[in-house]
């Protein structure tokens, strides 16, 4: 693990990172992270607050960190992301223990090295590196920092953009380093993320014998028919900037385990991704206007995770394009592929959102990984971001 260090910002990174990895912040644990980001943020020039919530068998750590600019009225650029990692699954599948970070065959292994420990130590030492060279840079930094987005996502960045809200903050761009990078670093920037509504949908039957049907109301087959249109319906065709709407069943449960039992309840989970060309009101409404045609007798929950949110083309992505091509001449991509991230809290208060970071073509599996070579690019990339907008 240990690195010797000869001071360059790619060696500075690494040894950061290392030491994030070897905290086992599995959510919603911070595990000492934010800690050693906010001694290196307070040290570079920035006014720290902990916003921390949740119930205390579920205590969210939160951090918002910021260093003014000698104009007030210049942007205020944000970098977010979380300490919090998913657990490890069964570590005897691991080639090494995912909390002692291990170099092998030109990459870094360790949970949390994709997704997302190596942006958060590149965007703590680019800044270093950016304060240390413009110290008196035009535009405002901040840190949005959580132990709270693997998980329910309820006490981590929505909290803190609430609070940084009712006291009017002004946010102008903000980069989450998630890892977006397909191919090659840079090659895809995330511009905006589809919208996850989820439903738990219980049919109501009636149990009894199967040898006596009429005497009972089998929901499996009550529902069969409503659950197969569903699956085909087209729920909007999408645009320009989002895929189609998709309808996924994720889960089916019905039965008592006895093969002479006919079911009381069907539960079925699935989930919306949907686009700008839906609403979550819109598709509740035609899934329950469906299940009401066909008769159904049921309860229906509907967990909604997030709004679909965009951010058009502007200076930031423009910024982060120019730097991404200065650094490794790859000319990049804007996406909304993918799952939902905090950015889709960040957007509420922020008009220019994107998400950026290294290949994430591990995260969340067994022995995850960042490339050696991606990770001062990664640092230079950010730095090169913070001189195109706040000088």
């Amino acid at each position: 693990m240990a690195h010797s260090t000869d001071g360059s910002t790619d060696d500075l990174t690494l040894e950061l990172l290392e030491q994030l990895i070897a905290r086992a912040s599995v959510t919603p644990e911070d595990a000492g992270c934010l800690e050693l980001i906010g001694a290196r943020l307070a040290a570079a020039g920035f006014a720290l607050e902990r916003m921390d919530s949740g119930p205390e068998n579920f205590r969210v750590s939160n951090l918002w960190a910021k260093r003014p600019g000698r104009d007030a009225d210049a942007p205020v650029l944000v970098f977010a992301g979380h300490t919090d990692v998913v657990p490890t699954g069964d570590l005897s599948k691991w080639s090494s223990d995912p909390f002692v970070p291990t170099v092998r065959g030109g990459r870094l292994y360790g949970r949390g090295a994709a997704d997302m420990k190596t942006s958060l130590a590149a965007m703590v030492v680019a800044v270093e590196d950016f304060v240390a060279k413009h110290p008196d840079h035009r535009g405002a930094i901040a840190f949005l920092l959580t132990s709270d987005e693997e998980g329910p996502a309820r006490d981590g960045t929505v909290v803190c953009v609430n609070r940084l809200r009712e006291r009017g903050e002004r946010l102008d761009y903000c980069i989450v380093g998630e890892p977006t990078s397909v191919e090659r670093l840079g090659d895809t920037v995330k511009n905006g993320r589809r919208g996850s509504l989820s439903g738990k949908l219980r049919v109501i039957g009636v149990q009894g014998h199967v040898a006596y049907p009429h005497l009972a109301r089998n929901p499996v087959h009550q529902a069969a028919p409503a659950l197969a249109e569903l699956a085909v319906t087209e729920w909007d065709g999408g645009n320009g900037d989002f895929p189609p709407t998709s309808f996924q069943i994720s889960n089916i449960a019905a039965g008592t385990g006895a093969g002479n039992v006919i079911p009381g309840e069907l539960v079925v989970d699935f989930n919306f991704r949907f686009s700008t060309e839906s609403t979550a009101d819109g598709l509740r409404q035609r899934v329950q206007a469906l299940l009401d045609r066909h008769g159904l007798d049921y309860a229906l929950e509907w967990p909604l995770s997030g709004e679909p949110f965009l951010t058009p083309v502007g200076e930031l992505s423009a910024g982060l394009a120019a730097a991404i091509e200065a650094e490794t001449g790859v000319t990049t991509e804007l996406s909304t592929t993918g799952g939902t991230s905090d950015g889709r809290f960040i957007a509420k208060l922020c008009p220019q959102v994107v998400e950026f970071g290294p290949l994430n073509a591990s995260i969340h599996k067994i022995d995850e990984y960042v490339p050696l070579d991606q990770i001062g690019p990664l640092t230079r990339i950010y730095r090169r971001t913070l001189e195109n907008l706040l000088l």
